[in-house]
């Protein structure tokens, strides 16, 4: 009976593990540089969106996954509001073969953290007193197949930058 419980026990150290430890709102803030001067200026807002991933060991089998998501909106060149935020999350891979580690790092762990990220930056927007604007979908994988080929073409991208 030894034997089998000593099996089981060997199996469940090598079989591979990935785990949410903790997902956290790391930073956040919302500028109004021409308020309220904006709030009566006519015209259609321009938004630009911008998504990026940082991702990094912290120790062992733990790692940190950022996903930051700035959020500008111009009305005539004149900015409405500024977002920058800061989505993260702390993640257990362990028995993960190594070629897997980026791309659960670069795929996986976003999708995972960022509809948070679009619920909390919605929130602030509308909190700021205008009409909330939610993020688009992302598809992590073709964003990591991007960065890959960019980095095969040493043409690195600071991040994705979504349409209005």
């Amino acid at each position: 009976m030894s034997e089998t419980s000593n099996h089981s026990a060997s199996q469940e150290a090598t079989n591979p593990i990935f785990q949410i430890q903790r997902l956290y709102l790391k930073d956040i803030s919302l500028e109004q540089p021409n308020a309220p001067d904006i709030f009566l200026t006519p015209g259609e807002p321009n938004v630009q969106i911008q998504i990026d991933i940082q991702f990094g060991q912290l120790q062992g089998d733990l790692f940190e996954v950022i996903v930051i998501g700035n959020v500008t909106t111009r009305v005539e060149e004149k900015v409405l509001f500024l977002i920058e935020a800061q989505q993260a999350g702390i993640f257990e891979l362990k028995n993960i073969p190594a070629e897997q580690v980026e791309p659960m790092l670069a795929i996986a762990c976003p999708s995972i953290i960022y509809p948070y990220l679009r619920s909390n930056i919605a929130d602030l927007i509308g909190r700021a007193g205008f009409q909330p604007i939610h993020l688009s979908e992302i598809n992590f994988h073709q964003l990591y197949e991007q960065r890959l080929m960019a980095a095969n073409n040493e043409t690195a991208d600071s991040g994705i930058i979504l349409p209005n």
